[in-house]
């Protein structure tokens, strides 16, 4: 009988998977108030995108539709603390964010490897601790997988389906004429540096040997601008259960092509002064299972733009299908797909078909194989873990824990309105809270009037907001024509104000990228603070100051007053940015 540890838990919520959308998701689901648990089976926090892996947190690649809410929170911490881009500093950020979170606790390197049911419900889901060689049992009233692999599938009866499905399934004329096992691979990734002098490369003996431009065509890009992405295997083997197989070829294939960069490309003389600075061990992993939800996503949601009434998130990168073979294909290794920018995610892709208390996120949502071909990008990831980690609190206080059942339309709309008081981006949805106090007011300025009532619009980014026809230039932000000024806001009447909450322009033209990728790392947004943000400002009540703030770095901040302030005028007087001449806010709100 074993002799090992075994530790109950009750939570409310359980997170498996504590990559970009479980992170977030937990986080989220702790910050309204559910007693919340986050397991992750590795040492960092993070997932493809972490130390570990080190793939870059991409989504929409066009103006104004970068992904806001908690991912950007963490993302502008990132450039505020880390401006030399390290990752172990990153490492640091999610850490932080995770350990030190009211209502969360985080269990690293555990494994989810069993599940008790109860009926069709999971009652609990049996975990192992690698470093305190210790069990974890624990119980909850909701589970989120966000572990990418699905491993609830594996352990629970909860339906999923991976590979590619048939042209003919979804009227999908992107998808093969016969549906196959075949999934995109798993990647290995590599960090370069350059130097000031000649570096050379002896390539271990195991390494594969590549000696000409035809051994992997259409895969270099020259030293500089590569992130390697393209040495990619396994996507004609099971990803799961041949994971230690493919990582072993992605190791000899990645020593093989730095050896021909180093040593056989016609671009050696340009990588002469290159040098390795760090070569993962943990392959990125692109694609296995994806659960069934009430709905799934299909190509023509997608190229449709299909209207949801129960969107929670929203996608907008290409269907980038990479090619099974990976590595061993002799072509164009990824095919991009047209997408139009920005889709919707709705909840129903969100949630189990057949499982009433579990919920999920990532790359294992309810879509089909080319539709998940977009929404498998990290940042379309972690704004659908945002939401379904709301959902997982906001509804915890009903009677049932179904959440099919709880998904009513007026449910869906309260949270779809507490996603957007917490920064998400919900295409052509705006605030409608009856709560706000701002939205009756009646604005002013010290400068830029004209302006003034884009702050109470509901609309929080440069963009017009009507399904279908968007415009990245339409301006729904208070611009101030200069520095000092104020913003205000006049009430109908006095009223007991709590909280104020104030949403900054953080500069949308740029990428927060973290990335080993040499071209990326010198092109991404200048970094430490963003220059936009108001940095340096007070808040008045009736001319009281009843806050300042004089190192903001952030975009959406909440201000909680220790008691109610009774005033009429609200008033934001915005002193100093980090670098820009003028002070931008898309939104004020305010709470009794």
């Amino acid at each position: 009988m074993s002799q090992l540890p075994r530790v109950q838990h009750e939570f409310d919520v359980c997170v498996i998977g504590g990559g970009m959308a479980g992170m977030i998701a937990a986080m989220a689901s702790a910050r309204h108030g559910a007693k919340t648990c986050l397991v992750h089976d590795r040492p960092v926090l993070g997932g493809n995108a972490s130390s570990e892996v080190r793939m870059w947190i991409c989504g929409p690649q066009k103006k104004n539709l970068k992904e806001t809410g908690i991912l950007e929170e963490i993302q502008l911490e990132n450039y505020y603390r880390n401006p030399s881009l390290n990752y172990s500093i990153w490492d640091s950020v999610l850490y932080g964010k995770a350990f030190f979170e009211p209502n969360l606790t985080t269990f690293l390197n555990t494994t989810c490897n069993g599940a008790e049911m109860d009926g069709d419900r999971i009652a609990s889901v049996t975990c192992w601790t690698l470093t305190s060689q210790t069990w974890q049992v624990i119980s909850a009233k909701q589970f989120i997988d966000c572990s990418g692999d699905g491993i609830l599938g594996g352990v629970t009866p909860a339906l999923w389906r991976s590979g590619r499905e048939s042209r003919e399934e979804f009227n999908e004329s992107i998808q093969p004429s016969q549906a196959d096992d075949k999934t995109m691979g798993n990647s290995l990734l590599i960090q370069i540096r350059k130097t000031d002098s000649p570096q050379p490369f002896i390539p271990p003996t195991w390494a594969y040997k590549f000696t000409s431009p035809s051994d992997i065509p259409y895969r270099m890009s020259g030293v500089n601008g590569s992130n390697f992405w393209w040495i990619e295997l396994g996507g004609l083997q099971d990803t799961i259960g041949d994971a230690e197989a493919i990582r072993d070829e992605l190791m000899r294939a990645v020593y093989g092509i730095w050896d021909y960069i180093k040593n056989h490309a016609a671009e050696k003389e340009e990588a002469a002064n290159w040098a390795l600075e760090w070569i993962g061990s943990l392959p990125g992993k692109r694609e296995n299972r994806r659960f069934v939800g009430d709905h799934i996503l299909t190509q023509n949601d997608i190229r449709e733009q299909r209207h949801f009434d129960d969107i929670v998130a929203y996608g907008g990168w290409p269907m980038d299908d990479h090619h099974p073979a990976g590595l061993l294909y002799p072509g164009q290794p990824t095919i991009f797909h047209g997408a139009p920018a920005p889709y919707a995610i709705p909840l129903r892709c969100l949630y189990s078909k057949n499982i009433p208390n579990m919920l999920f996120a990532g790359r294992n949502i309810s879509a089909t194989h080319i539709a998940f071909a977009s929404t498998r990008v990290m940042a379309t990831c972690a704004v659908g873990g945002q939401a379904v980690g709301t959902a997982a609190a906001l509804w915890l206080g009903e009677k049932s824990n179904d959440i099919r059942a709880l998904s009513t339309p007026a449910n869906v709309r309260a949270l779809q309105q507490r996603l957007l008081r917490d920064d998400a981006f919900l295409l052509d949805l705006r605030n409608e809270e009856p709560d706000d106090l701002a939205r009756a007011a009646t604005p002013s300025a010290t400068s830029g009037e004209n302006t003034a009532a884009l702050a109470i619009d509901g609309v929080t980014r440069d963009l017009r907001a009507s399904f279908g026809a968007w415009s990245s230039d339409s301006e729904h932000a208070w611009t101030s024509t200069a520095l000092p000024a104020s913003l205000a806001l006049e009430l109908p009447a006095a009223k007991p104000i709590r909280e104020v909450h104030l949403t900054f322009d953080s500069g949308f033209e740029r990428e927060l990228i973290l990335t080993p990728a040499h071209w990326h790392r010198q092109h991404s947004a200048p970094r430490g603070p963003q220059a936009k943000i108001v940095s340096h400002y007070r808040v008045k009540i009736d001319g009281k100051v009843v806050h300042e703030e004089t190192g903001n770095f952030l975009r959406k901040r909440v201000h909680r007053l220790a008691a109610p302030v009774i005033g009429r005028v609200i008033e934001i007087e915005c002193l100093a940015t980090h670098d820009a001449p003028i002070a931008r806010i898309f939104e004020v709100r305010c709470y009794a």
